[in-house]
Formats: structure tokens, sequence, C-alpha cells
């Protein structure tokens, strides 16, 4: 049995991923955009976005990765002036900070200042999370299953999600967030002991995402809570996912 073991990692290699902060995705991977300096017709890309999320702000164009549905389209478009990259670690504690200026090339980063303090003192070794899935389309959900998976192994950080939210340290939320999943989440939430955690995943989580403007979305539970941290994606990577939490909740993390 060890010898057949030893034969599978022989000629497949190893199957997960050793160090989850310096991995280099490929060039299709939509990532934070760079928006060039090109001139161009500025209300023609700003109606071009179907989720409105490009805008001109302070003499600038922008687009707000919160949300972003990271179709692609605007870059096809306009190839001169909008090109994603690869760059994943876009997680970020400041909603703000997910609005992309023309000329940007800093990235995304955490506002450690704006970190609770109890987040690192109690979670920089283990984290427990409740997944709840209030209208999502199950692509983030997805892509949450894959962060535990033999890849990316987020486990071995004490990342881990749990059945229920009383044994959980807080609440992984994807979706826009639907009248019918308005109480169970907030159920959920009140649920979980003090202090808790609360991430909103993906575009359709932090912003509503095509479904902003829906008479089905209620979305007033983001309004009575402190959201700890934002990651973006439509739907998210695990990278994005996995990084994000280890930068809110560690002290000593590599970008």
């Amino acid at each position: 049995m060890f010898l057949e073991e030893l034969n599978i990692v022989k000629h497949q290699g190893k199957q997960f991923i050793k160090d989850l902060t310096e991995v280099v995705l490929p060039d299709t991977f939509r990532g934070i955009p760079i928006i060039s300096n090109e001139e161009v017709a500025v209300k023609e890309i700003i109606d071009f976005c179907p989720v409105d999320a490009i805008d001109f702000r302070n003499n600038k164009l922008s687009i707000d990765l919160g949300k972003c549905s990271f179709c692609g389209d605007c870059q096809h478009q306009f190839s001169s002036k909008i090109k994603f990259t690869n760059h994943y670690k876009m997680a970020t504690n400041k909603r703000a900070d997910l609005i992309i200026e023309q000329g940007d090339k800093t990235g995304i980063k955490l506002d450690v200042s704006a970190i609770r303090k109890e987040i690192r003192n109690i979670f920089k070794r283990s984290l427990k999370l409740r997944q709840v899935c209030a209208g999502g389309d199950n692509s983030n959900e997805l892509e949450l299953g894959a962060c535990g998976n033999v890849n990316f192994d987020m486990g071995r950080y004490g990342i881990e999600f749990t059945a229920s939210p009383r044994h959980s340290d807080g609440i992984v939320l994807t979706g826009p967030i639907t009248k019918n999943m308005a109480e169970a989440l907030e159920i959920a939430y009140l649920a979980i002991p003090e202090p808790k955690i609360l991430i909103l995943a993906g575009t359709d989580a932090i912003s509503g995402g095509i479904f902003a403007e829906s008479v089905a979305v209620k979305r007033d539970f983001l309004e009575k809570y402190p959201i700890d941290l934002y990651v973006p994606g439509n739907p998210i990577h695990p990278l994005t996912f996995i990084n994000g939490v280890l930068e809110l909740t560690r002290k000593k993390f590599r970008r």
C-alpha cells in the first residue's frame, strides 16, 4: 500500500499548493483591473457596463469591484483603456477600497488600523465559519467548498467551515440576500457567540450584483452589523478568499 502511494506521488507530483501566498494564476484570470490614461469616450464606457460598476469620479474613470461581474466585456470593447490583471489578492475590510481608479497601480490591501483587536487576538490560529447562502446561484458556494480541497487546504491554517452557527466564529455570506432568507440569515448571525466575524463573499453579497434593484431582495441586515471583510469576485477565487482571511486574522502574513 505504501509503495502504491509513492508511485502516485512519483507520477502525479504533489497535489497541494505549498504556498498559497505566492501562487501565480494564468493571465486568463480576471483580477484587479488597470485603467490606463488613454483618452476615450467616458460616457460610452460607463453606459456599456450592465451592472453600473464603471463610473467617472474625481475626474478619473473607476471600476467598483464590489459591483463588477468580472465578465471582461469592457476589456474586450475598450482594450486600450481597461485591462484585467491576474492579481487575485483583492480582499479588503473597507468597501471604498474596492473602487479602482484610473492610474491606480498599488493593488488592494486591508487597513490594519480598522481591524478589530479581538479578531487577531482570538482568531489568529483557529477560525470556524458558517457559510450562509442568501439567494446565491451556487457559484461562490462551490468556490468556498474548493477552499478546503486537497489543492488549497485552508484547514492547514485552522480555517474551516462548520455546520452550526453555534459552533462558529463568524458568517461567510453569499448571495444578494433575498427576502425569504433575510430572517434566517439574521437568526444564524445572532446565534454565533461574541466576538464574531462577518465576511461578504462575491459581488452579489457585496452590492447585490445584477439583483441589486430587485424587489425580491432585502439587504437591511448589512446596515445593522459590522462587516469585517469584503471578498470580490463573480464567483470568488479560493486564493482571494484564503489570502483575505489570513491577512484579516494574522499579523505575520506575506503579501
